[in-house]
């Protein structure tokens, strides 16, 4: 049997969170081997990149339709918009290749990985005796107790970039962020779709905020149901699905594909967690604030760990690197933005008013239009607007934005309530002109225009006349 390795870090996952501690503990010359049992492109074509691909392929067909100056419906090849997410994937995966991890360090393993105690492990043939481990094994689709749903099969978002012809009809089963976006793509993509909810769509988000992508998918065409039970699911055909629904509105709807894109449950058969003496909670592996398990020489991070996004990964892996490397503490409470990349597109960072009005007695909430912005008008892109929440202290806590390049718009609020600046300063900013950076701007403006209302400062500036 050959000799174990004895890395200062074993990370076990090559997604987004994996390979950012991988890759960042390496450059400060540490040992470190990275287990997969996906090659770093599979994870590449069942991540965010393909599926940003994809929506920027259906955005662009929209952008033909909308053009502003005629009227006209683009010819979509979908074989070459799978290419061309193909091709996106693929001039990537050079930079994460089992030889470019080499080159900078890193012995990756091919491999199912499993503890075989409290710090051993074994990947495939190869037994590991790291001195650290991190867990970033990621997520897989839900799949829901439907009857003949397992009989029938499905699309999920891992599977669905195999696509080889463009749905007819595609019913998607889903309420999330994922599923929305989906929905949108494929209509863009000159699909029919119909997305069925059991609850609320996007339920997690602030439902004034949400109802603004909404809206937009049902005029697109998407047929949006919200309070569906489906009961089964049969085969409709060769090729085809028929979705039973029960309850109110029971009936049946054909499609030629079904998706479901219910959420997703963290990534942990196979990995023998109760031989590391590493314990569960709600389904996901237990951590601390500083991102440590019960066991304290393994640490977790991303949605093994219950996180929700690539952008969380990222940045709890760069606080397991400090407390990997430098022994400072992980523990930190940097807000982390949130995005449904959907057209219009939603963000958030901080508190939704629901959050902030569990926490805080008076909030102020402050809103401003796409509508009002210079830049919106010229581009025809008016739809939506900026919410502030406000403290009654004047602490900004969280920001919402429903509208065009919101995921960019949002950056600068996170930086904000990162280093703690303050309404005025985001008042007294200069953004170019004309751009919608502008509305974040405008937004927090108005706040100070409400407070110029007071009574008492319109005395003050009475006042201040009496000394000419």
């Amino acid at each position: 049997m050959a000799k174990p390795l004895t890395p200062d870090i074993c990370v076990v996952g090559a997604g987004n969170g994996g390979l950012a501690v991988a890759m960042g503990a390496a450059a400060y010359g540490a040992k470190v081997v990275l287990v997969d049992r996906l090659m770093p492109r599979e994870n590449l074509s069942r991540g965010d990149l393909a599926a940003a691909a994809l929506i920027a392929a259906a955005n662009n067909a929209q952008a033909v339709r909308n053009n502003g100056m005629t009227e006209a419906e683009p010819e979509i090849d979908f074989k070459a918009v799978m290419a061309h997410v193909g091709e996106v994937v693929s001039n990537a995966a050079p930079a994460v290749s089992p030889a470019r991890l080499a080159t900078l360090g890193i012995t990756f393993i091919h491999g199912a990985a499993r503890f075989i105690g409290r710090r051993r492990m074994m990947a495939g043939d190869t037994e590991i005796r790291a001195r650290r481990y991190v867990l970033a094994t990621g997520s897989t689709p839900i799949m829901p107790v439907i009857a003949g749903l397992e009989e029938v099969g499905c699309l999920t978002a891992d599977s669905l970039f195999e696509l080889g012809r463009r749905p007819g009809h595609l019913v998607i089963l889903g309420s999330d962020a994922a599923a929305l976006e989906l929905a949108q793509a494929f209509r863009r993509l000159g699909s029919l779709v119909t997305l069925l909810a059991e609850g609320q769509v996007l339920r997690d988000e602030d439902p004034e905020m949400a109802a603004v992508v909404v809206r937009r998918l049902r005029e697109e065409g998407v047929a949006v149901e919200e309070g569906v039970k489906v009961a089964a699911v049969e085969r409709r055909g060769k090729t085809g699905v028929k979705v039973l629904r029960e309850g109110e509105g029971a009936g049946e709807i054909d499609g030629s594909h079904l998706l479901v894109a219910m959420g997703r449950s963290a990534e942990i058969d196979g990995l023998d967690l109760k031989k590391a003496r590493v314990a569960l909670k709600d389904g996901v592996v237990d951590v601390s604030a500083m991102l440590r398990t019960t066991n304290r020489k393994i640490y977790a991070i991303g949605d093994v760990a219950g996180g929700r996004s690539a952008q969380a990964a990222r940045h709890q892996a760069e606080r397991v690197m400090r407390a990997l490397l430098f022994r400072l503490p992980a523990k930190d409470r940097t807000p982390v933005s949130r995005v449904v990349r959907t057209d219009p597109e939603l963000a958030r960072v901080g508190l939704s008013e629901a959050e902030a009005r569990r926490l805080y007695r008076r909030l102020t909430i402050v809103r401003w239009p796409f509508a009002e912005n210079d830049l919106a008008r010229a581009t025809g892109r008016t739809q939506g607007h900026v919410k502030l929440v406000v403290a009654r202290s004047g602490q900004l806590l969280g920001v919402t934005i429903a509208g065009a390049n919101a995921s960019e718009l949002i950056a600068v609020w996170a930086l904000a309530l990162s280093k703690g600046l303050t309404l005025r300063d985001m008042a007294f900013s200069i953004p170019p002109h004309p751009t919608t950076g502008e509305i974040g701007k405008s937004a927090a403006m108005a706040y100070f225009g409400a407070q110029a209302q007071s009574s008492l400062r319109r005395a003050v500036v009475r006042l201040l006349r009496l000394f000419g």
